[in-house]
């Protein structure tokens, strides 16, 4: 769909300026807090603030507000995209302030992951303990790969991303990935391990899973990994999830079998000791998705207080039209 020629103006006017010409450079490698900005160009808060607010009011920009702070991202489609894309082929990277942007760049993502580790140093040994009770996650990692095949999707929507796993996953096999979290910690985490994989359309932002900010009919992949457990109402997630799947599209949930593991609500937060199969078909059958029998992954034998993953796959019925073409 082409777009009103006043529109074209009005974003070549806004990138029509040298400090913003590098807030768009910047964020073609990821997206920033305004505070990561004004470290990285050397200029004041209210000063990016404003060329930040030219962006998006052209619509070059997204902002995200993320507790006390604000980030802002590149369009993943549309009409910006492929404007932004053009602009930047005809631009040399290796002249001008590009390149010590750029070198100023990688000390903010290390300074990020300093912190993302310091973060997850002090979570590790719960996760090291709940990793323990379980089949090996390379393994189930392995078989959810299998699940969801070989793509290319469209878009991927990890709701309870976490540390950004899942992205990191299968993000190489989708054009665009997007997470989303609560835990502005975790969000760090997240942003940390994505630039790491060098995942650039991969990206995460903050929201709640039962009632996310994106459009129905979105996504053609949704994953809910070791999610629904923390959760009073986990079928809201489902209904969630089978909006903002396109028809055809697959869910994949991953979570721990029920289990008599009372510890695990007070040493780890879970509100529920694992899923039942049959509640999950009753919650997918109510919001409108087909759920297949799940894959169980039985913890290892000479465990104690061993507890089985099980890995569901769903997807959201076809419109009759396609299903008879």
């Amino acid at each position: 769909m082409n777009v009103h020629a006043d529109t074209i103006i009005e974003a070549l006017r806004a990138a029509g300026e040298p400090t913003r010409l590098r807030i768009l450079a910047l964020l073609r490698h990821g997206e920033l807090a305004v505070g990561e900005l004004v470290t990285v160009l050397g200029q004041s808060q209210p000063r990016l603030s404003h060329h930040l607010k030219a962006l998006t009011s052209a619509g070059l920009t997204e902002r995200l507000p993320e507790g006390a702070r604000v980030f802002y991202r590149l369009p993943a489609t549309g009409w910006a995209k492929t404007l932004l894309d053009s602009l930047f082929d005809q631009i040399d990277a290796e002249q001008g302030d590009f390149p010590s942007d750029l070198d100023r760049l990688e000390a903010v993502r290390r300074s990020r992951q300093a912190s993302a580790e310091n973060y997850f140093s002090s979570i590790a040994p719960d996760w090291d303990r709940i990793r323990a009770m379980h089949y090996p996650e390379s393994l189930i990692e392995a078989a959810i790969l299998k699940l969801a095949g070989q793509g290319p999707f469209r878009r991927v929507v990890d709701l309870g991303t976490g540390t950004g796993r899942m992205l990191t996953l299968l993000g190489q096999r989708a054009q665009d990935a997007e997470g989303l979290d609560l835990s502005h910690q975790m969000l760090a985490l997240a942003r940390a391990n994505l630039a790491e994989a060098g995942l650039t359309s991969a990206r995460v932002r903050q929201g709640d899973a039962t009632a996310t900010p994106f459009p129905a009919g979105c996504s053609d992949m949704v994953i809910v990994h070791q999610v629904l457990h923390y959760l009073e109402e986990p079928e809201r997630v489902l209904h969630e999830a089978a909006r903002i799947l396109e028809p055809g599209g697959q869910l994949i949930v991953v979570d721990f079998a029920q289990h008599d593991h009372e510890f695990m609500r007070e040493e780890f937060g879970h509100h529920r000791l694992g899923i039942r199969h049959d509640n999950m078909k009753t919650w997918a059958t109510s919001a409108g998705l087909d759920l297949d029998e799940p894959t169980r992954f039985d913890p290892p034998r000479d465990l104690q207080t061993g507890v089985a993953v099980l890995l569901w796959s769903a997807r959201k019925p076809a419109k009759k039209e396609e299903v008879a073409a």
